[in-house]
């Protein structure tokens, strides 16, 4: 076994060697076959990346290995755990008890270490098997992924996708799914965040009871009226709005991290006088000024608002107050959600936390001490070294142990204005 930072060491030289090379010295037919070689040491070195992944561990003080991964290499959360998922199907795995097994995509890790697939590849051989029902045997799955990854390395990810289409109708000609099948693929995300002008898209991947539920409602409730300018579309857009905007409140839903099912709303007093501008929900969604006035947000739903230049908090409305909820209702409209640097769990979905000192530790509950952390960043204050204060502009420091590879600071997830350049810093 050679050491790793030798190895690196002559990869980083090599790598200057190559960028330093002419290509046009080469006929120009042989300028593609050197850019092959070039693609598929490429490819080898993120299977090796990857399969590096797989001797990750977590130690005292480490936060999730996904969350230190995306941190370290500067890559999405998502990109991470994608890079953790394809390390587990692509290479080599151990048991508890240190026996070796192979891969769950053997074949496909074969050629993927080999340098013969890109990541599309990949996606399309991932996407064949997660949606191949339950009822296809071990065997045709086994041919299956051998056949995938034998055409993979002759073929464009587009011209693989045409095959395996055609081979899942082969393995399932007659369409058959379990209720287990359609269970697994249900769901309802959003793609991305907000565009550029406000919108959202979402994707829904309805089980069959829930589109005939939302038939049966939407035909009412989207139903065209007399002078009805909306399409078909629009109509059942408003009805979604309209069954969401009649829930929202409602005691019957109870209570989520100790306040009602209802929307937060931060806004500046500027941003009102002029009507003009953003509000930010502590989900971290934009709302123009003028829809939140139109949606009478003051009545229904908890509306803080701030001073635009000193921060300070100016009003906090409702046609009820809640006492005991009104620190967490500020802190939510101040932070928005978890202060870890990097973090992207929104203020809905975070808890309070002391800043300076915990409460078993003497921590009070004043609200210049308080802060918003998720779960998971939580426990690694109270039980993994983690410390956290407060600094004089109210923003909360987190400072991680020794030994662990992140850097410490505020988070500007969830307040991106504050990179924006100020307004005398503009050409």
């Amino acid at each position: 076994m050679g050491s790793i930072v030798e190895a690196l060491d002559a990869l980083d030289a090599a790598v200057e060697l190559l960028s330093a090379a002419d290509i046009e010295e080469l006929p120009a037919p042989e300028r593609f076959a050197a850019l092959e070689r070039l693609e598929s040491a490429v490819r080898r070195q993120v299977a090796v990346s990857h399969e590096q992944i797989t001797h990750l561990e977590r130690y005292e003080g480490c936060p999730p290995i996904s969350f230190v991964l995306a941190d370290v290499l500067r890559i999405s959360r998502t990109a991470a755990k994608r890079r953790i998922r394809d390390a587990e199907q692509l290479s080599p795995r151990a048991t508890l008890t240190g026996e070796p097994l192979a891969p769950l995509l053997p074949e496909t890790g074969k050629a993927w270490n080999a340098g013969h697939l890109d990541g599309e590849h990949v996606r399309v051989i991932q996407r064949f098997f997660r949606e191949l029902p339950d009822h296809v045997g071990p065997v045709e799955v086994e041919k299956a992924e051998r056949t995938l990854a034998e055409h993979a390395q002759n073929m464009r990810p587009d011209q693989l996708e045409k095959v395996a289409d055609r081979l899942a109708t082969h393995l399932n000609p007659d369409g058959r799914y379990s209720e287990e099948d359609r269970a697994r693929k249900r769901g309802f995300l959003w793609c991305g965040g907000q565009r550029p002008d406000g919108m959202s898209v979402g994707k829904l991947v309805a089980d069959p009871a829930l589109r005939a539920e939302l038939d049966a409602l939407l035909a009412k409730l989207a139903a065209p009226q007399p002078d009805d300018l909306r399409n078909h579309a629009q109509r059942q857009h408003d009805a979604l709005a309209q069954l969401v905007h009649e829930r929202l409140g409602d005691p019957k839903l109870g209570q989520h991290n100790g306040l009602p099912v209802t929307m937060i709303v931060t806004t500046t007093l500027q941003d009102l006088q002029a009507g003009a501008g953003q509000a930010v929900t502590a989900g971290g969604t934009l709302i123009p000024i003028t829809d939140l006035i139109q949606m009478n947000a003051p009545t229904n739903h908890y509306l803080a608002v701030f001073d635009g230049i000193t921060g300070q908090s100016l009003w906090l409305g409702r046609s009820k107050r809640l006492a005991s909820a009104d620190q967490r209702i500020m802190l939510l409209a101040k932070y928005r959600g978890c202060t870890a640097p990097g973090c992207t769990v929104n203020g809905y979905n975070s808890q309070v936390h002391h800043a300076t000192k915990d409460w078993k530790h003497g921590g009070t509950t004043d609200i210049d001490h308080l802060t918003l952390a998720c779960k998971c960043n939580n426990l690694l204050v109270e039980n993994h070294g983690w410390t956290t204060h407060q600094l004089p502009n109210g923003q909360t420091h987190w400072s991680p142990p020794p030994d662990v590879p992140l850097r410490g600071g505020t988070n500007t997830y969830h307040h991106p204005e504050r990179l924006l350049p100020k307004d005398d810093e503009k050409d």
